[in-house]
């Protein structure tokens, strides 16, 4: 089998593969994904015989850790939709900001709705609400946008019970509860930065060209959005129930992790490790959803079920074979090669971690992925690696957010909603994500700092 510096050009070869796939023969990620992932097992000279079992362990490893997590997500997060619980949690959260601190309002709604719901359904929800508040508080909608679309895809790539931190936190075997404190940490840091700081800075010198235009596009889609809420409304919710729906989750998780280490062995913590653990606590929290939120409808129940089962599919399939070809890659030695490598290099693991997360996120145009492929690849190695493998899975996701390109929908979706052009669209949420991801990386280094005496590092 092949092994040294060809090893890398390889695997260099093969995300080159994946990204033409992908962005110019149009080819479908899930294909793409198991193509090359057959072709780099050939190529670096595994069994012939071996590579579909290899790809299909990975694949079945994969999803043996998030599929049913992947599922209740997304059925969580329909029911909150179809309730009205979203938008409640994200109009509560504007109310108590004011005008002054409506970027921080705006961050805060990103980073909570962004647990639930996935990015592209959630931008399309909220961003009218962020046009509302713009126009009301007088404030370029473009530094409001951005906050935003940082906070929905932070809290996508870095907070659980998201899939992908999930997935991440499941090939490196992290303490859930812990991998959320340190992740929210990373998160708030994050969007501070590149959303509030880098949004306000975008707004001072936003092109007035480019403003007319959101704004015109603006008033046309808030008419839109106020006839489809005159005509959808029901029952409306309450802003207690839909904070207590997307919390359950969390809270359930979180006392797992609380009790495990302040209460061993008790029936208290027997007691939390069941009702806490991943697929259980996102279970308890469906049911509950389902019956809290059915007087608030606005569609038929098994419509929100239909419609979650349907993108679960995809998205499944997607994980899968990110998981299949991380662990072609795996096999080829390519991890301990590389890890060698650049430890000869004096480059710190943490940084190559968020190096590769971030190299196929721009190749592949996918979070989720970029950070199931990275963490699938480090993943066996994270004990021996001499570093803390929760600040290992942090770097990885922060390197899952930023440098959002044309392969990706997310880009689209911001681009078309926003009313920015490609090159602006670049400028603003592309560039920001970047700056987003390395201020995570950058407090991932400051909580390396507390090895020895902060629990988990």
């Amino acid at each position: 089998m092949i092994t040294g510096n060809l090893l890398i050009l390889i695997f260099i070869a093969s995300l080159l593969s994946l990204f033409f796939l992908i962005l110019f023969l149009k080819w479908d990620a899930f294909i793409a994904l198991l193509v090359v992932a057959t072709l780099t097992g050939i190529v670096v000279g595994i069994p012939i015989v071996d590579v579909p079992v290899i790809i299909a362990d990975g694949f079945g490893s994969t999803l043996a850790g998030v599929g049913i997590l992947i599922g209740l997500g997304i059925v969580l997060g329909k029911l909150m939709e179809f309730s009205g619980a979203i938008q409640k949690i994200a109009s509560t959260l504007l109310n108590i900001s004011g005008p002054k601190k409506s970027r921080h309002a705006v961050a805060s709604t990103g980073l909570v709705v962004g647990i639930p719901l996935f990015f592209d359904a959630a931008f399309v929800i909220l961003n009218n609400l962020v046009r509302s508040l713009s126009a009301k508080a007088k404030i370029p909608y473009v530094s409001l946008v951005l906050p935003l679309a940082l906070g929905l895809i932070v809290a996508y790539c870095i907070v659980i019970p998201t899939p992908a931190p999930l997935a991440v936190a499941d090939n490196l075997s992290l303490d859930l509860g812990l991998f959320f404190i340190y992740g929210l940490i990373v998160a708030l840091g994050a969007i501070y930065v590149g959303g509030i700081v880098y949004g306000k800075f975008v707004g001072r010198n936003a092109k007035p060209l480019i403003e007319n235009a959101i704004n015109n596009l603006a008033s046309e889609q808030e008419s839109q959005h106020e006839i489809s809420a005159s005509t959808e409304s029901r029952k409306e919710i309450s802003a207690g129930l839909a904070f207590f729906v997307i919390l359950l989750p969390i809270a359930l998780i979180l006392l797992n992790t609380i009790f495990g280490l302040v209460m061993p062995e008790t029936a208290a913590a027997a007691f939390f490790g069941f009702v806490g653990e991943k697929n259980m606590a996102l279970l308890i929290s469906v049911i509950v959803a389902a019956y809290l939120l059915k007087p608030y409808m606005k569609k038929d129940i098994g419509e929100a079920y239909t419609e979650s089962f349907k993108s679960a599919g995809l998205i499944i399939l997607i994980t899968g074979a990110g998981g299949g070809f991380g662990s072609i890659v795996n096999e080829t030695g390519i991890g301990d090669y590389l890890v060698s490598t650049m430890q000869n290099w004096n480059m710190p693991i943490i940084l190559l971690a968020f190096l590769f997360a971030q190299m196929l996120r721009v190749a592949l145009g996918s979070s989720t992925v970029s950070l199931i492929t990275t963490s699938s690849i480090l993943g066996p190695m994270a004990l021996s690696l001499g570093v803390s493998p929760i600040l290992l899975g942090l770097a990885i996701c922060a390197g899952g957010i930023g440098l959002s390109m044309p392969n990706d929908s997310g880009f689209w979706v911001v681009s078309k909603f926003a009313g920015l052009s490609v090159v602006d669209t670049l400028k603003t949420w592309s560039f920001g994500g970047f700056i987003a991801g390395v201020t995570g990386l950058v407090i991932v280094y400051i909580l390396s700092l507390g090895s020895g005496f902060l629990p988990g590092i």
